[in-house]
């Protein structure tokens, strides 16, 4: 990899890139793409959407233009099934002040959607994923279960009706938790996606000098999510995240893996992970941002405790 230019304040690694154009005025870039979590195309194009922005609003920016990417197989899915995807992708990007400038398609065996995300940024109010402090305290602002439930639904274990909750989510948009943390002075931030609530917490303790003390009975979870866990329904994914995780979370001698796979289930458009002071929590309250306290940051070596 060559060596990034002075101009690129964040590089590869943290939720988005960012690149300064001149003063405090930078650019914060990002692409993500997913396959259908839900039946309807509408709905899942505009999950997808929400999803895609969700990377800008982690670092603290706001999105401006977006393009679209999508692949799907010419000979499987109809024009009409296309066109959905894509009205539920705009449908949010209206809510979101997003403007959509262009797209791409190929070919693929399964429907893929997703979004390049371009927004702007102030250079000295970037949330990043590290910068953690001891005696923080850690807040996440949606519930888990995404992954788990969608795979449910895919399995037919789950009816459309029996999403509605974890839709309504996947739906709402980070914009608001992101401009609560920025003015509660939150030292660290990500959203909760692909990794699960444990791979995405480690990525901020990873290399520093804190551990993340999280307790486990505080974080919010999606009804049906364990049900559907000791059903057999769970993604592969949260199975890969765990085995990435070994040696990095310290779990009590009595957690079951039950649990832990529901803490590494990938999110599709999850919420907002965000480290700050617990005299601060009045700003998420005052801007009636959805949040739940789930652990403390601890003077440590980069590890993830579960109590």
């Amino acid at each position: 990899m060559q060596p990034l230019k002075k101009s690129v304040i964040v590089g590869p690694g943290d939720d988005a890139g960012v690149y300064l154009l001149s003063g405090k005025q930078a650019i914060v870039e990002t692409v993500d793409i997913i396959t259908p979590v839900v039946n309807d195309p509408f709905t899942f194009g505009a999950i997808s959407a929400a999803n895609s922005l969700s990377d800008v609003y982690a670092m603290g920016g706001k999105p401006l233009t977006a393009l679209a990417l999508i692949g799907f197989s010419s000979c499987d899915f109809e024009t009409d099934v296309i066109t959905e995807v894509l009205k539920g992708a705009v449908n949010t990007l209206n809510r979101a002040g997003v403007s959509l400038i262009g797209g791409h398609s190929f070919e693929d065996p399964e429907i893929r959607f997703g979004l390049s995300v371009t927004g702007t940024i102030d250079k000295n109010k970037i949330l990043r994923q590290k910068g953690s402090r001891p005696g923080e305290i850690i807040i996440l602002t949606k519930p888990l279960g995404i992954g788990v439930l969608s795979t449910s639904l895919k399995g037919r274990k789950l009816k459309d009706k029996d999403m509605e909750d974890a839709v309504r989510w996947m739906l709402t948009l980070n914009d608001k938790a992101a401009i609560a943390a920025l003015n509660a002075g939150a030292s660290s931030a990500t959203d909760v996606t692909g990794f699960g609530l444990l791979g995405h917490a480690y990525n901020m303790v990873e290399g520093t000098g804190v551990d993340f003390v999280i307790e486990h009975k505080t974080v919010p979870v999606l009804g049906k999510t364990r049900e559907m866990i000791d059903s057999g329904m769970v993604p592969e994914g949260a199975y890969n995240n765990l085995k990435f995780l070994e040696g990095k979370v310290e779990y009590r001698n009595d957690f079951s893996e039950e649990e832990r796979l529901l803490l590494a289930d990938p999110q599709t458009s999850g919420g907002l992970l965000i480290t700050v002071k617990k005299d601060k929590l009045n700003v998420f309250k005052k801007m009636k941002v959805p949040f739940t306290v789930i652990g403390k940051v601890e003077k440590g070596k980069g590890k993830i405790k579960i109590l």
